[in-house]
């Protein structure tokens, strides 16, 4: 993308009728580490590709807990998916404390939607530059769904967002018929399966991955490094047996952010 006449702030239309400053946000998702998540009837599955600046430095946070039964998963921008996952925690609890009930995932996803939307439409504000995928469980069942910078919001079974998502992409809807019935390990092993794509011939260890789950009578939480690197050993990634791989040609397009020149250094 290049800087045009259009796009010095959100609310100027091109001729076209685009929002370059919204695209340019949506850029922004495609940039950040790859995150992806997987929905069965009773559980929901999230991970997340850790990546560091340097071998000096940690890797920052992508899964955040919003409820006892409502997390997200982030691309893009960590310090903008910081403050909104704030947001969601502050409107369960509200909630909470008023209704005495559980915050119901389609509404709380709507009230995410409209504040993203709401940056489209101010001159002296900016569009979030980070992606989220919102899971959650309520009385209505398992929901999986990903809220976009520009104020949308779809419902999935399976979604991989952020750099090199393609080839994930390319994995889980080869096999995403199955998921409805799937059982709480097989969602973990297809999660990273669906990781290892994205890594494009890396290593995957725990210590690059994050994976988070919530399913009935099992609240949102982080599954810890041990468990995760016993089922990457158990599971053999990447050797002959695995299922078979997504295309990795299918991403070669996709720029990463360690490969495009001039991204800014914001998010990990």
């Amino acid at each position: 993308m290049f800087r045009n006449q259009y796009d010095t702030d959100v609310t100027t239309w091109s001729p076209a009728g685009r929002l370059f400053q919204v695209e340019y946000a949506m850029e922004a998702v495609k940039q950040g580490s790859a995150a992806i998540g997987l929905r069965s009837a009773t559980h929901i599955v999230l991970a997340t590709v850790n990546k560091a600046t340097s071998e000096l430095s940690s890797h920052q946070k992508k899964i955040f807990k919003v409820d006892d039964h409502i997390g997200v998963a982030i691309a893009g921008l960590t310090a903008d998916g910081r403050v909104l996952s704030r947001y969601l925690r502050n409107e369960c609890i509200n909630h909470s404390f008023v209704y005495e009930s559980p915050l119901p995932i389609s509404r709380l996803v709507i009230q995410l939607a409209d504040k993203a939307q709401v940056c489209t439409q101010r001159s002296w504000k900016r569009p979030y530059g980070v992606g989220l995928l919102v899971a959650g469980l309520d009385e209505t069942g398992a929901h999986l769904y990903y809220n976009c910078p520009s104020g949308s919001y779809f419902e999935f079974q399976s979604i991989a967002i952020g750099s090199r998502s393609q080839a994930a992409k390319t994995y889980l809807e080869r096999r995403f018929e199955g998921f409805e019935k799937y059982s709480r390990e097989e969602l973990i092993k297809d999660g990273l399966f669906a990781i290892k794509e994205t890594l494009q011939g890396e290593k995957l260890t725990s210590a690059i991955c994050t994976v988070a789950i919530v399913g009935v009578g099992e609240p949102f939480h982080v599954i810890d490094q041990q468990t995760i690197e016993r089922v990457i050993e158990s599971l053999d990634i990447g050797d002959e047996d695995a299922p078979p791989p997504a295309v990795a040609e299918s991403a070669a397009d996709e720029p990463t952010a360690s490969q495009e020149p001039g991204t800014a250094p914001m998010d990990i």
